[in-house]
């Protein structure tokens, strides 16, 4: 196993903890969600971190291509989760970003079957980008309302534009 691939396997093992610190903090401002917003920024950060080194090191792999957006979204999808919880994203959107995710990876699934691996494309890597940002203002920032509707219409918007993309640029492999 690559060691770009063991920093992507790091980033899920954040997750729990992320998890653990959310929920302590329940939502609201305080130490707990300084911590989890720490864990969350340097979860993210691995994903940059990876992405150099499997480039850099020539460590690029088909399990690292497939590894690494499963990650992303596994842990965008935990913080959703705990603001959809507290009524700081509204369900609707968090249905979207599931709808898009469980849509593109059964699509990687269906090229992958016939020898095919779909990697991360600029808009998928924008919309995670965008999402782990807006995230993370909204755990610095868990009260401010229009910050949270800011952020859930980017999340949104970036989530439908990239979903599109990927379906538009490969969908000969749904045909072939």
């Amino acid at each position: 196993m690559t060691l770009a691939s063991k920093i992507t396997l790091a980033r899920v093992a954040m997750i729990p903890a992320f998890m653990v610190f959310m929920y302590l903090s329940g939502g609201c401002p305080g130490l707990w969600m300084w911590i989890a917003l720490g864990v969350f920024i340097v979860a993210s950060l691995t994903d940059f971190v990876d992405g150099q080194i499997a480039r850099k090191c020539n460590q690029v792999s088909d399990f690292g291509k497939f590894l690494d957006p499963l990650a992303d979204k596994l842990l965008t999808i935990a913080a959703m989760c705990m603001f959809c919880e507290w009524g700081q994203m509204p369900a609707w959107a968090l249905m979207i970003v599931l709808t898009r995710e469980f849509a593109v990876t059964g699509l990687r699934l269906v090229a992958v079957g016939k020898g095919t691996v779909i990697a991360a494309g600029w808009s998928g890597k924008v919309k995670t980008f965008s999402t782990m940002v807006g995230l993370c203002f909204m755990m610095a920032f868990p009260c401010i309302g229009w910050l949270c509707w800011t952020v859930v219409v980017m999340i949104v918007v970036t989530t439908v534009y990239s979903g599109i993309e990927y379906f538009v640029q490969n969908w000969k492999c749904l045909w072939d």
